[in-house]
């Protein structure tokens, strides 16, 4: 190959150009050998094997991961190539030494070609001309990543499927049509699914799922004892109905949404009347309050419905989040920036299960989210804040105060005020790499495409503010209509992803393993069909979550034993076919409230200001969640940090925690008053009337046997060591260990 005395000039007075006169002595003396070399190989090798392989996801179609290959100043200004061929990172993600590799899709290069590649970039990496030709090109402007039709066919992003139920072998297990999805995937793998559990088993089991507390005696005798056919479902219903029903699923929510009631970082101040959001939540889903208005209401509730109270308390959601209010005037824009970014990606894995805060610096490696569209999403809460207003929370009570979030209220104060913090900027930019120093241009309020019919845009689900409306922008309102479009817009997806949360804290994994990700590196589904044609239902139940928890709990499925069985194991240990209805380990909140409620402590008091006092009586869901100071009992059992977006969280099994039960003053003190219970009791009939405290069934005769003889042996221990009340005492020993069990903090 020939390169003219022109050329190689033209090259040479290029780099002077652009480096300055300084840097003549960087260009290496065998400078125009090298680029003959390098033009070389780039023709014969390298362009071919970039075409092939690369252009289409990085300069073709569209450019994943903020890296444009498709001409030379782009690769260069990506920093992918520094350091030279074997040292830059583009080596590293061909050779897959780091992620994400590269090829996405395919086998790795072959080796001849990555060492070509690299020999490449080591001579310059010269162009002759574009990967690519673009009419009207500049090569210096940035270009939007087209969203293909593909990008729009993966799986999570498509229509839901609309199939009927599938036909099954066994169709006298089925209860329900979601048991024949499930029956279906079981006979495909030869397995059988496991008998209906006894009705004390399923009384606890619903009781924990539904209200988060034990069923008492009387009601576990009550349901055991009931001859009816409908026994079952009346038992659902009655749960369902419960207050506390909202108190256990409210709970849940906070996970979902990073809640907490302090400032985080440093100072930590605190948020007192961000309880509000809270109480929101629990009495939303006590009276079956549409999903898509919750969803609606949680990002725009201050404008769909602006005198609603509850509709005012539920905008807490977008304001939930930590923020560092000790701030320097250099810090101002970062932490606008910082509050926005968590403002859309919790909205992202909240209710659409993706990670679209990644791509806040480049276009998101693995989904077709664009940096682009994150801005743009982001956009729509520029001018959103924290704001304290005062509101009566029902007609005709007392004003009073209310973290909400909003636009044209007074700004929640903190000590960056005195240094004029603006608390917002009118104007959200597209940042590249999202660095401040590098604003592209205007982001204008709009969703991500992939999840928009090709053509359309934000102005599809504007809403016009009513006459004379001046306080807010009604961005979020679209943004809240789009969100819930089933047709048009990401409906479909948000459905999608509140079912598998229903199904993930029933059965302890969702049909998708990870909730809070639908994307290509979160788990595919294990019933696709199943998920969809919940997703449906929800939907053709006008978005009410209680007939599908209903539809759920009364099914086959949920009402098998948990009886293991190695035989099936060997084909399926996971158990993510559910031939069997696992045990799993109760969560930090109803393990304290069911220690609380056996020792007969439990204040059922509902709503308000929460506590720090890790004595308070009330339900766990009630605590005041301080970020520097989270209660540490609650801690030993995986409560999360409220930082960001929770979809399941981690169950750990320590030491700690078994001294927890035997060391702890509140274990103990809960000790006392299960035995003060019991000591009206018969001795006959103590150990009895303990168990079914606890565990809701009659002790074994090998279990009474060994408790009343621990009990015997305490006692005199005690009377030996000269101790009042050695009866009592034992007594309060053997309800601590009653406490300590696994039965109790078990869900079966």
């Amino acid at each position: 190959m020939r390169i003219s005395r022109c050329l190689a000039v033209s090259i040479l007075l290029g780099l002077l150009l652009a480096t300055g006169r300084a840097s003549w002595a960087q260009v290496p003396p065998d400078h125009v050998r090298q680029m003959k070399e390098g033009l070389a190989l780039f023709k014969e090798h390298v362009r071919p094997a970039l075409t092939q392989h690369c252009l289409n996801c990085h300069g073709g179609k569209t450019i994943k991961g903020d890296f444009d290959l498709s001409d030379r100043r782009p690769l260069m200004n990506s920093g992918a190539i520094e350091g030279g061929g074997r040292e830059s990172l583009l080596y590293a993600l061909i050779t897959h030494a780091e992620e994400p590799h590269m090829p996405q899709k395919g086998a790795k290069l072959p080796a001849e070609t990555i060492e070509q590649i690299a020999r490449w970039i080591d001579l310059g990496a010269p162009y002759d001309r574009p990967l690519i030709e673009r009419a009207n090109a500049n090569p210096g402007s940035p270009r939007a990543t087209a969203i293909t039709e593909e990008d729009r066919q993966f799986w999570s992003f498509r229509p839901l499927l609309t199939g009927a139920p599938p036909t099954v072998r066994d169709s006298a297990w089925a209860r329900t049509p979601v048991d024949r999805f499930i029956l279906s995937k079981l006979e495909e793998q030869k397995l059988t699914p496991n008998p209906q559990a006894d009705r004390p088993v399923l009384i606890r089991r619903l009781s924990l799922d539904l209200v988060g507390l034990l069923p008492t005696p009387e009601e576990v005798d009550a349901f055991v004892a009931d001859p009816a056919p409908d026994a079952y479902e009346r038992l659902v219903d009655r749960l369902l109905a419960s207050p506390h029903y909202g108190e256990r699923w409210a709970r849940h929510w906070m996970d979902v949404a990073r809640f907490a009631e302090s400032h985080g970082y440093e100072q930590d101040y605190d948020r007192p009347y961000a309880y509000h959001y809270r109480d929101f939540l629990i009495d939303a889903l006590n009276r079956d309050l549409p999903y898509d208005q919750f969803v609606r209401w949680q990002v725009a509730g201050d404008e769909l419905a602006p005198d609603d109270p509850s509709a005012m308390a539920a905008t807490g959601f977008l304001g939930a989040s930590a923020f560092p209010t000790q701030l320097t005037e250099a810090e101002f824009e970062s932490a606008r920036y910082e509050e926005l970014s968590d403002m859309t990606a919790t909205t992202g894995s909240a209710f659409l299960g993706l990670s679209v805060g990644c791509a806040r610096c480049h276009d998101h490696k693995f989904d077709p989210i664009p940096a682009e569209d994150y801005y743009r999403m982001a956009a729509t809460f520029s001018t959103a804040i924290r704001s304290e207003i005062e509101i009566s929370p029902r007609p005709g009570e007392k004003p009073v105060k209310m973290q909400v979030t909003s636009e044209g209220f007074p700004h929640t104060k903190h000590n960056a005020d005195g240094r004029g913090f603006p608390h917002f900027y009118p104007t959200t930019y597209i940042l590249s790499r999202g660095d401040l120093n590098q604003k592209k241009g205007e982001a204008v309020p709009s969703f991500l495409r992939v999840l928009m019919p090709a053509g359309r845009d934000a102005s599809s689900w504007r809403v016009e503010p009513p006459a004379g409306w001046t306080r807010t922008r009604f961005r979020r309102a679209a943004l809240a209509n789009w969100l819930t479009d089933a047709d048009q817009g990401a409906g479909r997806l948000v459905a999608r992803v509140a079912v598998n949360r229903l199904w993930h804290y029933r059965f302890g994994r969702g049909i998708v393993a990870t909730p809070n990700d639908f994307g290509a590196q979160g788990e595919r589904p294990t019933h696709p069909e199943l998920l969809d044609w919940l997703a449906a239902e929800l939907i053709r139940e006008g978005w009410r979550l209680k007939p599908l928890h209903r539809l759920i709990v009364t099914s086959a499925v949920y009402r098998q034993s948990g009886t293991f069985d190695e035989s099936r194991a060997v084909i399926d240990r996971e158990n993510q076919w559910l031939w069997r209805h696992a045990p799993r380990r109760l969560e930090a909140e109803p393990i304290r409230d069911i220690m609380l409620q056996v020792a007969g402590l439990l204040d059922r008091r509902m709503h308000g200001p929460g506590s720090l006092d890790p004595s308070m009586g009330r339900r766990s869901v009630y605590f005041f969640i301080k970020r520097s100071e989270l209660i540490p009992t609650m801690m030993l059992f995986d409560w999360p940090e409220h930082l960001v977006s929770i979809g399941q969280r981690g169950t750990t099994t320590t030491a700690s925690q078994a001294l927890m039960f035997m060391n702890n003053l509140e274990g103990r003190r809960a000790a006392e008053h299960f035995s003060a219970r019991l000591a009206g009791e018969p001795d006959a009939n103590v150990v009895r009337h303990a168990y079914r405290l606890a565990f809701g069934r009659e002790p074994t005769a090998a279990e009474t046997r060994f408790a009343t003889d621990f009990l015997d042996h305490q006692s005199d221990a005690y009377q030996q060591a000269g101790r009042p009340n050695p009866g009592q005492l034992a007594l309060t020993d053997l309800c601590q260990s009653l406490l300590g069990t696994s039965e109790l903090i078990y869900r079966p």
